[in-house]
């Protein structure tokens, strides 16, 4: 068996293993949760080479999707702020939360438009580095900070983060188009990357988890529900938004593919940690739409011969 029907094989099993291995060695992985910014990084990079300056694509659809990300967050916060600033926190970042960087691998498998998701991916990338700041400061609502100041200090962290991967990667495409081109060939390294990641953040998240007392496990339940009924709204509206554009695959994936990982960091970082819960069980949620539907595509791939 070649390594690349190894590769193959083992694929599927990545994601749900980098979970597991979250929640069984939370301890010893604690130490080495200053690469998740690193990793976050290097997969952005990758995800921007895929996409040319000429192949971007801006359109309607793209404005209509990153509307209900940047004002649907901020509206189910202030919806659900009466039940509980952490649990409207964690619905919030579910929204709030960039498109994830294996989208447009998994709507190109799904046959939609991996140029507009990459598209969508970078300006909602860009988008929630300028936003987010001022959310996670009007989301802590109780602490006594002052927003400009804590505004420039979260933004000097996560801005960064997400716009000087894009920047390299136009840097790399008009200086050193041999190894821009080397890394856009290079895409399926950004999802044992994104699985790597996985693996740290949930061993993060399970260890505020098991750190919380048991009467937090009604909250905790209650962030896993509204997680799964936000993800299936987000794969639902975004499908409504492509059929007016005739991309409902593109516009879900867009959409309802989160980058959880960037969004437990944030959680964690900048909310109260245990909102992390929300994107956490996210993870799960997506990746069950996400199966089910390329065991769909599959299917109708035999049923017609369709290579």
């Amino acid at each position: 068996m070649s390594i690349k029907s190894v590769q193959q094989h083992l694929k599927p099993f990545m994601l749900p293993l980098a979970i597991l291995g979250g929640i069984l060695f939370y301890k010893p992985i604690a130490s080495l949760q200053w690469l998740v910014p690193y990793l976050i990084f290097t997969m952005l990079l990758i995800t921007f080479c895929r996409v040319k300056p000429r192949d971007f694509v801006i359109g309607r659809m793209i404005w209509y999707l990153l509307a209900i990300q940047v004002f649907g967050s901020v509206a189910l916060f202030f919806l659900l702020r009466p039940l509980g600033l952490p649990f409207a926190q964690a619905a919030m970042i579910c929204v709030l939360c960039p498109t994830a960087t294996a989208a447009p691998v998994v709507t190109g498998m799904l046959g939609g438009s991996i140029a507009r998701v990459a598209s969508y991916s970078i300006i909602c990338n860009l988008t929630v580095a300028i936003v987010a700041p001022a959310f996670f400061v009007i989301a802590n609502p109780d602490a006594d900070i002052d927003f400009f100041a804590e505004f420039l200090i979260i933004a000097q962290r996560l801005a960064p983060m997400i716009v000087f991967p894009l920047g390299s990667a136009l840097l790399l495409y008009f200086c050193a188009p041999r190894v821009h081109d080397a890394i856009d060939r290079a895409q399926g390294m950004s999802f044992y990357l994104w699985a790597i990641s996985l693996l740290l953040v949930v061993g993060k998240a399970v260890g505020f988890v098991l750190s919380e007392p048991a009467n937090k496990i009604p909250l905790l339940t209650a962030m896993a529900v509204a997680a799964a009924l936000v993800c299936v709204a987000q794969f639902y509206i975004g499908r409504r938004i492509g059929a007016r554009f005739g991309d409902k695959i593109s516009a879900a994936q867009g959409l309802g593919q989160k980058n959880t990982v960037l969004g437990i960091w944030m959680a964690i970082s900048y909310l109260d940690p245990i909102s992390s819960i929300g994107p956490a069980a996210y993870i799960i949620w997506q990746n069950i739409i996400n199966s089910y539907q390329l065991w769909v595509q599959e299917k109708k791939r035999i049923k017609y011969h369709i290579k």
